[in-house]
């Protein structure tokens, strides 16, 4: 999409007085995924868990919700895939986000004052290099990285501290005691905007659904045979396990394509044919950040 074209996008988003949900406080990536997407001039409203994103929706206290669903150094985040395919919204949009992760203290905090690091799970997995020098640390996974600044805020302790972003500790008043400390520094995180419709257009380029098949030999190889034979590119597959069926799961696929075109509508009937359980989960614009082959 051009520049100017994003720029009325997100006039036009503020002129409805559209509400986006996200999870976490002021200063997480969540929140600065919303504003690169939305606009600053959005309505924004914070919530605890993913679920919650899901169920604000649901409720109409929220026009959209942007959620993480994959970064580039740590994979998945299943709770998100699994939350997709419970509560049937679409995926209306995606956004991705340079993550860089921070250590950060109260003001006047040393290295050697560190007992405690609070922060999200993904965020210690994907600064897990750094943390593995400082054995003696206690790491304790909290909701995301910004309400972990804003608890090392409100504790106001030297032996504890947290690992976000450089945003969130201007927010809160706390210090950078070591920057950049992910390990992959092209560290990314695929953020997707969901709603309650599909909004199909000429531009949306990426499809998402979710299938399982029959636990037989050729089964899986039934259902993507078909992206080849009708010439379309597979940009990913994640699997997750089906809870009441032991060593069975659904498979999430995303895929270059535009319902509207005669050769993909041909394909999606065949892939519902010969799956068990389909799900189109969203037709949208792809982020060229995540996905540099789009078309």
């Amino acid at each position: 999409m051009e520049e100017g074209s994003e720029k009325q996008k997100m006039n036009d988003y503020a002129h409805k007085k559209v509400i986006v949900g996200f999870q976490g406080v002021k200063g997480s990536f969540s929140e600065q995924a919303l504003i690169e997407y939305f606009g600053k001039d959005v309505a924004a409203k914070n919530v605890s868990d993913f679920e919650d994103v899901f169920l604000a929706l649901e409720n109409n206290e929220i026009d959209y919700g942007v959620l993480p669903i994959e970064n580039s150094s740590t994979g998945a985040i299943t709770e998100v895939y699994d939350l997709l395919r419970q509560y049937g919204f679409y995926i209306v949009g995606e956004k991705c986000v340079k993550v860089e992760h921070n250590l950060i203290g109260i003001k006047g905090t040393k290295l050697e004052d560190i007992t405690e690091v609070y922060s999200h799970s993904q965020a210690f997995g994907q600064s897990k290099e750094f943390l593995k020098t400082y054995v003696d640390w206690k790491l304790i996974p909290y909701k995301n990285t910004a309400m972990s600044a804003k608890l090392i805020k409100d504790e106001n302790q030297k032996e504890k501290a947290a690992v976000a972003s450089r945003r969130a500790a201007e927010l809160y008043g706390l210090e950078i005691i070591a920057s950049n400390i992910n390990f992959n520094k092209k560290n990314y995180t695929r953020f997707i905007v969901i709603g309650k419709n599909l909004d199909l257009n000429d531009e949306v380029n990426k499809i998402s659904v979710v299938v399982s098949t029959p636990h037989k030999a050729g089964e899986l190889y039934g259902i993507l045979r078909h992206f080849a034979e009708h010439d379309l590119n597979m940009l990913k597959i994640e699997s997750r396990p089906i809870i009441d069926r032991s060593w069975e799961y659904f498979f999430y696929i995303d895929f270059e394509g535009n319902l509207n075109e005669k050769v993909v509508e041909d394909a999606i009937k065949l892939i519902e044919k010969n799956s068990s359980f389909f799900q189109l989960l969203g037709n949208y614009k792809g982020d060229n950040n995540s996905n540099p082959k789009l078309r």
